[in-house]
């Protein structure tokens, strides 16, 4: 007798977060592995989308060169509502056709982020909300600052350890919320509440992996730094395929409904009848 496949819950019955595993501290590793293995089963389709991240570091350099702080602050804000969830969605999208054994492009990676891409830009206003508190945040260290002409490194030591830790904070409050949420936004049809509540969850259940996540991140950054943003060109689109690889690993959203990838051909169908009923 064959088992019936359970009925779906109501959206009002879900759980606030979606339930997690526990990583070991070596996990984070695997992903970059599995990263760097979707990057070279895709690589037209991940390193375009790579020079894209790049042109976009230049532009929001620019910015800031030209503008000042303004200049950065607009910089990023464009980019994160704009532009950053669709291109971070795109990536997860390809990652996402490879595990499915679908046909991988980028019309396609870039119809499959456009489901998601309302929730995603949610998510991105939150995060802009805590890059302005962050930012005033600060500004108002400078009452630190040493009030002398040509400060000495013990004169700065208040003001840089100040500055140091209200840093910390916030990265860790950013890297918490953006760690699981847009590949969930991806996979399931769910919420950006449910999809930040789900990745705060999952963070803090698992320190040490994610610790060592945020670090090879953070590496990544910094060698696209030295190599004035070139390198970002395979590190960005590396991390983006590792960070959905690392979705699959850590966070269990079997309850909520899926997010399939787009139909091509049933799309493609479509546009043919249509044409051809004009």
């Amino acid at each position: 007798m064959k088992s019936e496949t359970p009925a779906p819950r109501p959206p009002d019955e879900l759980p606030l977060a979606a339930p997690c595993r526990t990583l070991q501290v070596g996990d984070p590793w695997g992903w970059v592995q599995k990263g760097w293995h979707d990057l070279r089963s895709a690589p037209r389709q991940s390193l375009a989308w790579g020079a894209v991240l790049v042109v976009l570091s230049y532009l929001v350099t620019l910015a800031a060169w030209r503008w000042g702080n303004l200049g950065l602050y607009l910089g990023l804000v464009s980019g994160f509502v704009f532009v950053g969830p669709w291109l971070a969605l795109t990536l997860y999208a390809i990652s996402r056709r490879l595990e499915l054994g679908r046909k991988v492009s980028l019309a396609r990676s870039i119809a499959d982020a456009a489901q998601s891409l309302r929730s995603a830009l949610f998510f991105a206003v939150m995060l802009i909300i805590v890059l302005l508190v962050w930012a005033r945040a600060a500004n108002t260290l400078y009452i630190f600052f040493p009030a002398i002409a040509d400060p000495e490194w013990t004169d700065l030591m208040v003001f840089l350890g100040i500055g140091t830790a209200v840093g910390a904070v916030f990265s860790a409050v950013v890297f918490a919320v953006s760690a699981f949420s847009l590949p969930m936004l991806m996979d399931r049809r769910a919420d950006a509440v449910t999809a930040v509540v789900t990745s705060i969850n999952a963070v803090l259940r698992n320190k040490r992996p994610m610790l060592v996540w945020a670090a090879i991140i953070v590496a990544g950054v910094m060698i696209g730094a030295l190599t004035a943003w070139l390198a970002f060109a395979v590190i960005l689109p590396l991390l983006g395929h590792a960070t959905w690889h690392a979705y699959r690993a850590t966070i269990d959203a079997e309850e909520w409904p899926p997010l399939a990838p787009v139909d091509w051909a049933s799309r493609q169908q479509a546009a043919i009848q249509k044409k051809g009923d004009l």
